[in-house]
């Protein structure tokens, strides 16, 4: 027996070895961990409780007398989750004589996967990327098929597809009565020295963050809204948004815009929810004595502001609280975790990491 047929023989009957399984061994024995938690789940059919256990006693023996390697008993649960009937897909595959091609080609026949439901009719949007959107559109298949149609019209065969289909989408998005340009209103919070380049001509390297989660130029700025009424925040370097003191249950439209210009995205650590469509959080909730004032407001998304922890006794999910004038996720063990993904707050913007 050589060295290589010794190393292989554990691997082509394992069970033996595997009814001893020991994670913690396997794992100082430089195993790839994902391999090790495979092998876990391997030990568990086969030699963990089960109330089957007259066909864990079969799957044993029909697995030894079939001479099934460690790879193809992984690759029998990779199918036994998609099955119908666990069990009964299980003794099958272990039946089939042969190597590992072998059987993943008989697994074809013998799997019977139940049918999937019919996906949810959704629109989903993703992170802001190098200036780049995606998002994906879920919904009747006469509706995706009339959109592909009429983006197929008219395309150039000596160039690409997919460019050529975005184009005609954005023209489609533009005429007669479809979606509107989006025109930028933020509260601009520019700090002095990057006011003075924006109107000096010297606006190309400024980048200003407004409230729909987007970035643009202070060139491009001036391009689009020349002219127009700019507001004005006011924002101090502690205590961040200033404004009057509110009792009522909701917040005003100054406030919204005031909570929107400080944080111009959820502050859930990875939420990509632009604050133009965040609702706006008490922070210490109405119900138990929180008012409606700047210091209590925050931008964040609905997902969640349904799942943060109002009740100062639950740390389950995690809790938005203020930290120097601006709203910050807080973990459940209490470490202050910002949100990275649009850093153009006002409060970051004018005082830097002390804002958030």
């Amino acid at each position: 027996m050589t060295p290589f047929t010794a190393m292989l023989a554990p691997l082509g009957g394992p069970l033996d070895a595997l009814a001893h399984f020991d994670r913690q061994e396997a794992i100082d024995a430089g195993i790839d961990p994902v391999a090790v938690d495979k092998w876990a789940e391997l030990h568990t059919v086969y030699f963990g409780a089960t109330r089957a256990t007259r066909k864990q006693a079969q799957a044993l023996r029909i697995a030894r007398s079939t001479s099934k390697s460690l790879d193809q008993l992984v690759f029998i649960e990779q199918q036994v989750k998609k099955a119908k009937d666990p069990w009964k897909t299980r003794l099958a595959l272990l039946s089939v004589e042969g190597n590992y091609a072998t059987l993943k080609r008989r697994a074809k026949d013998i799997v019977e996967v139940p049918e999937k439901p019919a996906p949810k009719t959704s629109v989903r949007f993703t992170k802001s990327r190098k200036g780049k959107r995606s998002f994906t559109a879920t919904g009747s298949e006469r509706d995706i098929a009339a959109l592909e149609h009429a983006l197929r019209q008219n395309l150039d065969a000596t160039r690409p597809e997919g460019p050529q289909m975005y184009e005609a989408f954005a023209r489609l998005l533009r005429s007669g009565g479809g979606v509107a340009s989006a025109v930028p209103r933020p509260l601009v919070v520019v700090p002095l020295a990057d006011h003075i380049s924006i109107l000096g001509g010297r606006g190309d390297e400024t980048i200003l963050g407004l409230s729909d989660g987007t970035t643009m130029t202070g060139a491009e700025y001036l391009a689009q809204l020349h002219g127009a009424e700019l507001e004005v925040a006011l924002f101090h370097p502690a205590e961040g948004a200033v404004n009057l003191y509110r009792t009522q249950r909701f917040a005003n439209s100054k406030q919204r815009d005031l909570a929107r210009a400080t944080m111009t995205t959820c502050p859930v650590p990875g939420c990509r929810h632009a604050a133009d469509h965040c609702e706006i959080h008490h922070i210490t909730a109405w119900v138990h004595g929180g008012e409606t004032n700047m210091a209590n407001l925050a931008p964040v998304c609905r997902y969640h502001n349904r799942t943060n922890d109002d009740d100062p006794w639950r740390t389950h999910r995690g809790r938005i609280r203020r930290r120097r004038g601006s709203p910050i996720w807080v973990s459940p063990r209490g470490k202050p975790v910002p949100n990275t993904t649009h850093r153009y707050g006002a409060m970051h913007l004018l005082f830097g990491e002390g804002g958030a």
